[in-house]
C-alpha cells in the first residue's frame, strides 16, 4: 500500500501528467526541466534497456512569493523533482548520479538537503568520485523523511517505488551545478540498484571500482544541521531562515561534515 504523502508546506504539486508541477497562487515556480531516458542511457547497467520516455522532471527555484527575495539574499534555492512509475530495463527509476561543483562565491562544494514528499526513495551516496569510491551508503526514506548530502559527495536518487512516482524537495545552492564526469568515467554510481525476481531492490557492485562496502541504512539524526522530525524542510525555513545557511555556505558546519554519516 502507498504511502500517505507527507505535506511540505508549500503549494507544489507534480502535474497530473506527470511531467513538472502546478503550483499554488501564493508561489512562484518556473516551467520544468525533463531528463529524458536517452539523457542518462550512459550511467545505467544496460543502456539499452526500455522505460519512461520522460524520467523525471526538475523544477528548481521555487518559493512562496514571500519569500522570493529572502531567498535570493540568503543564496538559497528551493527546488523540486518528480519521477515517473515504472522501471529502466531491471533498475529502477533513477538519476545518473553526481557531485555538485564548487561555488564560485566561496570555491566549496555544496550539500544538499532531501525531503521525499511521495512515494518511497532510496538517496545513494559514496564519498569520491574516484577509482576508489570511499564509504558508499543507501539511504532509506519515506515521505516526510530527511536526507543529507553532505559536500563534494557523489549521489544519485532512486526511486523504490515502480507502482508510483517519487516527488521529493530539496534545498541547494543558489549557483548549483553538477559534476558528472568521475560517474560518467566509471560508467556509472560505485553500486548498481537493480529489481530481483520479488521485486525488491538489491544492489550489484560496478566492477569500474575498486571493492567497497554498501551500508544500507534509514536516515540520520540531522539535529546538529536543523532538522526537527515532523517539521517540513520550507516550514523550518520559514520559522528561522538562517537555519540552512550551511547549504550555500558549507563551511559554516565545518565540524559536522568531519564526521558525517547520512
Amino acid at each position: 500500500m502507498p504511502d500517505r504523502p507527507f505535506d511540505p508546506g508549500i503549494a507544489a504539486v507534480p502535474h497530473p501528467s506527470g511531467a513538472g508541477f502546478v503550483y499554488g497562487e501564493d508561489v512562484f515556480g518556473p516551467e520544468p526541466e525533463n531528463r529524458r531516458l536517452d539523457d542518462i542511457r550512459p550511467s545505467l547497467l544496460d543502456p539499452a534497456c526500455t522505460g519512461p520516455e520522460i524520467v523525471y522532471s526538475i523544477a528548481m527555484d521555487i518559493g512562496k512569493k514571500k519569500d522570493r527575495e529572502l531567498l535570493r539574499s540568503l543564496h538559497l534555492l528551493f527546488g523540486a523533482v518528480t519521477y515517473a512509475a515504472g522501471k529502466l530495463g531491471r533498475e529502477p527509476v533513477r538519476s545518473q548520479g553526481h557531485i555538485h561543483r564548487a561555488s564560485p562565491r566561496n570555491g566549496c562544494s555544496t550539500p544538499e538537503v532531501y525531503e521525499i514528499w511521495a512515494g518511497r526513495a532510496v538517496i545513494y551516496l559514496q564519498e569520491y568520485a574516484g577509482d576508489r569510491p570511499g564509504r558508499c551508503f543507501a539511504v532509506e526514506a519515506r515521505p516526510g523523511d530527511v536526507v543529507i548530502v553532505p559536500p563534494g559527495w557523489v549521489h544519485a536518487t532512486v526511486s523504490a517505488s515502480p507502482e508510483q512516482p517519487l516527488t521529493f524537495g530539496a534545498w541547494c545552492d543558489r549557483d548549483y551545478g553538477f559534476e558528472y564526469a568521475g560517474v560518467r568515467r566509471h560508467q556509472g554510481i560505485a553500486w548498481f540498484p537493480v529489481y530481483n525476481g520479488q521485486n525488491e531492490l538489491e544492489w550489484l557492485p560496478n566492477p569500474r571500482y575498486q571493492p567497497s562496502e554498501l551500508i544500507l541504512k534509514k536516515p540520520g539524526d540531522y539535529a546538529a544541521l536543523g532538522i526537527r522530525k515532523g517539521l517540513s524542510i520550507y516550514r523550518t525555513f520559514e520559522a528561522s531562515p538562517e537555519t540552512f545557511r550551511y547549504v550555500p555556505d558549507p563551511q559554516t558546519k565545518a565540524q559536522v561534515w568531519q564526521t558525517f554519516e547520512p
